[in-house]
């Protein structure tokens, strides 16, 4: 059998995860043809076909899913090796990539960068703020801070703390001042911000039976926030993210009632497995762990 070009590699497992040579085309910018002739060319040096034609989509055979069977985890470690070799050339000198969810970036993360840089003034650190799931080592990251079940395929994933993730109802304090003699169920006839699964377990949890009907949705939790600071409406946020806001009197807290909501996991940090004694990343797990430990002493403070 032939010697395979190795660059051949990268595209065959592109093709097998896309099943359209234009997509696996676009992910590794070439071009069409030259997908086309690089898939040619090995299953031309093999002495077999890797794929089953379809119209314009491309299925692994038997021999195609046994050789993705190896090569992709071959292709990660390779990955994983580059990115502990620069890691280990430049030290804690290289800046850390790190992806988040944007209610987390803006309403947790932002508000104690000043702590990370007197901290770690050596590491920088940069941050994109998407709720988009990315492949970490395809576009260059270090690290994600996430949230939800995962597994995360090819990563290690820490939860960052384990304890519940509570949910409660938060008002601007004018609002709340208007509503210290309302009950649970009065707040149906207030304005709602939010998803109405959510508003509906926050008042099974008081023991209320209503139809919540909220006026506004949103696909990010620090707009939500920012309009209930606002006094546009009542929401029910993960306590978490209303601390700071607790704290300085830009929110209050509505009634001694928490949930805690169904499939909705503690915020995790997912990584590279090469990276694991990188001492960036440490410096990052272990200052998040301790910053989360004061916000949550914070707001049992708050509480009394």
């Amino acid at each position: 059998m032939a010697r395979i070009p190795l660059n051949f590699l990268p595209t065959f497992v592109a093709v097998a995860q896309r099943e359209t040579l234009r997509a696996a085309a676009e992910s590794l910018h070439l071009t069409h043809s030259a997908v086309s002739q690089q898939i040619g060319e090995l299953e031309s040096r093999l002495g077999f076909p890797l794929f089953d034609r379809r119209g314009r989509r491309v299925y692994l055979n038997a021999a195609g899913q046994a050789l993705l069977r190896h090569v992709a985890p071959a292709l990660a470690q390779v990955d994983d090796g580059v990115q502990a070799a620069a890691a280990a050339a430049q030290g804690a000198a290289q800046g850390l990539r790190v992806t988040m969810l944007p209610s987390f970036a803006q309403r947790w993360f932002l508000p104690r960068l000043g702590l990370w840089r007197q901290r770690h003034p050596d590491i920088a650190i940069e941050i994109e703020a998407s709720a988009n799931l990315v492949d970490l080592q395809r576009d260059g990251f270090h690290a994600a801070i996430r949230t939800g079940p995962g597994p995360w395929p090819g990563l290690v994933v820490e939860r960052l703390y384990e304890s519940p993730t509570p949910f409660i109802a938060v008002a601007s304090p004018a609002v709340a001042q208007r509503l210290r003699d309302a009950q649970p169920a009065d707040l149906a006839r207030e304005p709602l911000l939010g998803d109405i699964d959510v508003w509906e377990q926050w008042f099974a949890a008081a023991g209320v039976r209503t139809r919540a009907t909220p006026v506004a949705s949103f696909n990010d939790v620090g707009l939500m926030l920012q309009a209930t600071e606002q006094g546009l409406g009542l929401a029910v946020v993960r306590e978490l993210l209303a601390a700071d806001a607790l704290r300085d009197g830009r929110l209050a807290r509505l009634f001694d009632i928490s949930v805690v909501l169904e499939g909705v996991q503690p915020y995790s940090l997912a990584y590279p497995p090469a990276l694991k004694d990188w001492p960036p990343l440490i410096a990052l797990r272990d200052w998040v762990r301790e910053e989360f430990d004061c916000s949550l002493a914070a707001l049992r403070t708050t509480a009394r």
